[in-house]
């Protein structure tokens, strides 16, 4: 069965306020191959790349070669830091693509350039996504099998992450869809979010949706994104390293398993 929030929530969240977070588990064996997540990022969303560029750098904790494709918009160019190598070897990749077919193209050749590079390991090519994009996603060809939404708990963002998942199946219906609650306080609070919109994606569309976890509400993500800086190198202890870690963990868990399925 699909793995649901309530599965993992524990990893992040302490069930008491009083009691310690525990240590989120941190693979070190990554995939085979370079697996490719789209990730519907908006042109003005500072928070939700800071994520993308964060989780990349948690990938590259983990063992795996982890990079970051973005198209080259000027609108766009605030979202991330200098493009090149970063910490831990995590890259960002700025791509002239202007539609969705030709940023599927780009990180092809992004997943396959890397795979040649480090032929006995794997890794995760995390591809930013404009969501106008997707009006012609049935251009995107493998670049939708796998997609990652990011919501926060207001109703606001769980009603665009439901009309995102339901623009993506719409085009792409075999796609697996994903989402990380983010800015919880509480497991409540995470709880309710993601219970809300997978509720509603199952009845009104009649799928499933995965869950990466949560990234809990920490000043340490808006003080990354005014500085510049990864913040598991910063605050390796923060709340939010730890459940970006853990995020890390089940996506490459589940491209783990879903590589020995196709063997």
């Amino acid at each position: 069965m699909p793995r649901t929030l309530e599965d993992v929530l524990h990893y992040f969240l302490p069930e008491a306020d009083d009691a310690p977070p525990k240590t989120p588990r941190r693979p070190r064996v990554a995939p085979a191959h370079h697996a490719i997540v789209a990730v519907p990022v908006g042109e003005r969303d500072v928070v939700r790349a800071a994520f993308v560029w964060n989780l990349a750098v948690e990938l590259s904790r983990a063992g795996a070669v982890a990079t970051v494709l973005a198209p080259a918009l000027r609108e766009a160019s605030s979202l991330w830091p200098d493009p090149g190598r970063g910490p831990l070897g995590s890259e960002l990749v700025l791509t002239f693509a202007d539609d969705v077919a030709d940023l599927a193209r780009a990180a092809l050749d992004v997943a396959q350039a890397r795979a040649a590079e480090s032929p006995t390991g794997g890794g995760v090519v995390l591809v930013r996504v404009p969501p106008e994009w997707l009006a012609k996603a049935a251009d995107a060809g493998p670049l939708l099998e796998r997609v990652l939404l990011f919501s926060s708990p207001d109703p606001r963002d769980l009603k665009d992450a439901y009309a995102l998942a339901k623009r993506l199946l719409w085009s792409a219906p075999t796609a697996t869809l994903g989402v990380t609650i983010h800015g919880v306080r509480s497991i409540a609070e995470a709880r309710r979010a993601f219970v809300r919109l997978a509720g509603a994606t199952e009845r009104h569309l009649f799928r499933s949706l995965v869950s990466y976890g949560l990234i809990v509400d920490d000043l340490h993500v808006y003080r990354s994104i005014l500085n510049r800086y990864a913040i598991g190198l910063a605050h390796p202890q923060s709340p939010a390293t730890r459940s970006l870690a853990e995020v890390a963990a089940l996506l490459l868990r589940d491209v783990a398993a879903e590589e020995t399925a196709r063997a």
